[in-house]
């Protein structure tokens, strides 16, 4: 017996996005008088960098130039802050996970159509509360 196998590592999303890159909050830059300081702060380090050695090496000459472009962000511009999901279960999630609850209860103990029906019908109703919660709708 003869097999190929392929493989493939995948990358989990959450893992892919991780990253120690501090983001700036860029919206800021539509602003008039923020793009006017931050233009002011960058040709400010610029120009002393051109006063510095010729000497140094290119990754100390990089080093300096990333610095200099990321702190001037940092004060003009600020950090980009990640919006923070709400938490959407809450009481009224559990009640209508009782709810649910008991309904399976009564078709195990009483499996007639009317039982049935009536989990089904909770189940649609628990669903839609649910993804309605998760929406922010209700």
């Amino acid at each position: 017996m003869i097999a190929k196998i392929r493989e493939r590592l995948a990358v989990g999303k959450q893992a892919a996005q991780r990253f120690d890159r501090q983001r700036f909050n860029l919206r800021k830059l539509k602003e008039p008088e923020v793009r006017e300081q931050y233009q002011i702060e960058i040709t400010n380090r610029f120009a002393a960098l051109e006063n510095a050695n010729d000497d140094e090496d290119v990754h100390r000459a990089w080093e300096n130039i990333k610095e200099n472009m990321q702190t001037s962000a940092e004060e003009s511009l600020g950090l980009h802050e990640l919006n923070q999901n709400k938490p959407w279960f809450d009481e009224e999630c559990l009640g209508f996970l009782d709810q649910r609850k008991l309904a399976k209860l009564q078709r195990v103990q009483d499996p007639s159509q009317s039982n049935v029906d009536i989990l089904n019908n909770v189940r649609r109703e628990v669903s839609r509360h649910f993804r309605d919660k998760k929406k922010g709708i209700s």
